[in-house]
């Protein structure tokens, strides 16, 4: 692995897992001093980043962590939506009693991760039930397509977490996702997606309230 690409990826976790704030400022020397590694590898990671959105370079003011953008969260999320929904119609044609084991012991990692509120944990567990979703339908690159997708609302979702019974809610629609593909029936298994996925952008509102200095909106 190149140097670029080690900074990039560790930077762009930093980032995703608020690690790294928006709005914080970026000092490509000291990531450079810190990662002993020249300048060039930085300032190219930092570019790749400022193309996915997620750095904000300002000419005579600097580099920063970029803010969300509340007008493209919708976007992502129909985005997400309609190509995992067509995964979870696909994967109910595919499923197996191995496969349903796999789901469901994912979801007892959650379980531990929210009672422990291991947020980081939690968030890697559901990062792993929807791509073993993916791999179940037959088509993990969709998978990665989604992800490339997501960056953005990743940072929002990682905010909403703390929210009062929210990681207890998502283990609920988890359970209905693999109850509905166990019971072979696939429109169900949509719709219980569906649900899932749309209970994303309401929390909005709310995340905002407590980090509206994370946000930025064109409305």
């Amino acid at each position: 692995m190149s140097a670029s690409r080690r900074i990039y990826d560790i930077l762009r976790e930093r980032i995703l897992d608020l690690s790294m704030e928006p709005g914080m400022r970026i000092v490509e020397r000291d990531i450079a001093a810190e990662h002993q590694v020249s300048r060039t590898p930085v300032h190219e990671a930092v570019q790749r980043l400022a193309d996915e959105g997620l750095v904000e370079i300002m000419q005579r003011a600097g580099t920063f962590v970029a803010r969300i953008p509340v007008d493209d969260l919708e976007d992502a999320m129909l985005v997400r939506t309609v190509l995992e929904v067509t995964l979870i119609q696909k994967a109910a044609e595919k499923i197996t009693p191995e496969a349903v084991a796999l789901l469901r012991s994912i979801v007892e990692e959650q379980k531990i991760c929210a009672t422990a509120q291991d947020k980081a944990g939690f968030h890697r567990s559901d990062e792993a039930f929807h791509s073993a979703l993916a791999e179940i339908a037959g088509h993990p690159g969709v998978w990665r397509t989604i992800q490339a997708s997501k960056a953005q609302v990743d940072r929002f979702r990682r905010l909403t977490l703390p929210i009062a019974g929210r990681m207890d809610g998502v283990i609920v629609e988890h359970v209905a996702v693999i109850d509905a593909l166990e019971s072979g029936q696939a429109a169900r298994a949509a719709d219980a997606m569906r649900e899932h996925l749309d209970h994303v952008l309401p929390a909005i509102k709310v995340t905002r309230g407590f980090r509206p200095d994370f946000f930025v909106s064109n409305g």
